[in-house]
């Protein structure tokens, strides 16, 4: 019997190198493509196409996230006020991404504006207290520039007018509010990802579907990858002279091997989701809004409840969720034992820690992982009264690896945003966490250009930055004139109008 021995191919060499093909990935591969168009990019993602992880549409939220409707970024403080600092912030890397897109959109990166949908956003809530919350948070966003289009109401027929579905059926003494911007959009991330790596591609980049990087470690000045192409088992070495490593949840292994200083005392929290989907077409064209509630106690912010119009492959649907649960691989396409092969010396004190003093999550998770779908159908009628399960499927969502970090005072803490990892020299560097994720993109990405290359940036990167980011370095929250002017445009070329 003769057995086939998987061959060990050449050496490939590169000046940059993407591991994984998500939003993260195709946006740092285009802008460094623009910025140094003779360096030559490979890009390796395990599965058989761009964005079928968290970019996925059918795996995040899509909501363009810049704080227009989601309350977790406007928490009220001990004494009630709301600081709308965290908001604007978010809404100002927004912008950056918008102008990215439409850079994309004028110069064929993508094909046409599909990807993006107005769509107005919106809160929602139940009761004295939080409605009382909802206009303090209004008058604390409203002075805004960028929140300048905030409309507030408990009145139940404008309610009805802005999002019949959430009004209908619902008891008249109920006491409720909502408040909307009408220019909030919906973002179909998978499709956006995909036609940026197709254009990487027509550019001169190697991009690799099917082909895992099983390992990286340190050469001199770069970096040597192990990868296996998964169609014949053969395996190639991949040298790089910079390695950003955007996997979505696979990232913390893969640095983690890299052995990296600034790797040690992260661990990861992983949470799985779902969502109930609308399978009546007829119930999906009466609602045309994102309509966000408020998290449950200890609830992650993911788990942010809403009810959402989506376009997908420019087909309108509608979801509702998500429910949060727990499992202990990182991605959807991995396996039970991500969770334990991460678990290193230098983290478990930190994760450790981070179970010790978040029960009150384990315990939100756990509820969550109980519920059953009579008990999902309830919730989904807190925001749709009128909703008949029948009509709902339920479907599993991305998963999200929620970071731990080390911490002087606590051992470790929870972190729900992202984290930057990067080496002292810049030659390696990767994206830990969720939310807000894609839609701040952009902003990310040329935050790591200028941590890992600030020579470059200082030499020239940032001026050309600005063909691509019309308001780079300015705050459209502090210049009305320019923030008209950069929406203006965007909105046109998007067609957003």
């Amino acid at each position: 019997m003769e057995f086939l021995v998987p061959s060990q191919t050449s050496t490939e060499s590169f000046d940059v190198v993407l591991i994984g093909a998500g939003i993260m990935s195709a946006t740092l591969g285009t802008l460094i493509n623009q910025l140094e168009p003779t360096w030559s990019i490979g890009l390796f993602e395990n599965l058989d196409k761009a964005g079928l992880e968290s970019s996925s549409p059918w795996n995040n939220a899509g909501t363009g996230h810049s704080a227009l409707c989601e309350l977790n970024y406007t928490a009220a403080k001990a004494d009630g006020s709301v600081d709308p600092a965290k908001a604007i912030g978010i809404n100002e890397q927004y912008q950056i991404s918008r102008q990215f897109f439409s850079w994309a959109v004028e110069n064929k990166r993508v094909e046409g504006n599909g990807f993006i949908n107005a769509l107005p956003h919106m809160s929602f809530v139940i009761g004295e207290d939080h409605s009382k919350y909802l206009k303090t948070r209004y008058e604390a966003l409203k002075p805004n520039t960028l929140f300048d289009e905030l409309e507030i109401t408990n009145d139940l027929d404008t309610i009805n007018e802005w999002t019949p579905l959430v009004a209908k059926g619902r008891n008249e003494s109920e006491k409720v509010a909502a408040s909307r911007v009408v220019s909030g959009t919906d973002v179909d991330f998978g499709r956006l990802t995909a036609d940026l790596t197709n254009s990487l591609s027509a550019a001169g980049a190697s991009i690799n579907f099917g082909h895992k990087v099983q390992n990286i470690k340190r050469d001199g000045s770069g970096w040597v990858l192990t990868v296996k192409d998964k169609a014949n088992g053969a395996t190639k070495t991949v040298k790089a002279k910079f390695v950003f490593v955007g996997a979505g949840g696979g990232a913390l292994p893969l640095l983690q091997k890299s052995g990296i200083e600034e790797i040690k005392g992260f661990g990861g929290f992983p949470v799985s989701g779902q969502f109930l989907r609308c399978t009546d077409e007829a119930i999906v064209d009466q609602h045309n809004a994102k309509v966000y509630g408020q998290a449950s106690v200890g609830a992650p912010p993911m788990s942010v409840p809403h009810l959402d119009t989506r376009f997908v492959d420019g087909k309108r649907s509608l979801m509702f969720g998500p429910y949060a649960g727990f499992s202990m691989n990182f991605l959807k396409s991995t396996g039970q034992l991500d969770l334990p092969l991460s678990l290193r010396p230098h983290n478990i004190i930190p994760m450790l820690a981070v179970a010790k003093d978040n029960m009150d999550l384990t315990t939100y998770l756990i509820k969550e992982v109980l519920k059953s779908r009579a008990k999902k159908d309830l919730s989904l009628a807190e925001y749709y009264p009128e909703a008949d399960g029948s009509k709902w499927e339920l479907i599993t969502a991305g998963q999200r690896v929620q970071v731990i970090k080390k911490d002087a005072k606590k051992g470790g803490i929870l972190q729900f945003g992202t984290e930057v990892i990067a080496s002292s020299d810049g030659t390696i560097s990767g994206l830990l966490g969720a939310s807000p994720g894609a839609s701040t993109a952009t902003p990310i990405m040329i935050g790591l250009l200028s941590r890992c290359f600030p020579k470059e940036f200082a030499g020239g990167w940032e001026s050309k930055l600005k063909d691509i980011i019309p308001s780079y370095g300015q705050k459209l929250n502090d210049n009305p004139a320019l923030y008209a002017e950069v929406k203006a445009a965007t909105d046109k070329t998007l067609g957003l109008l």
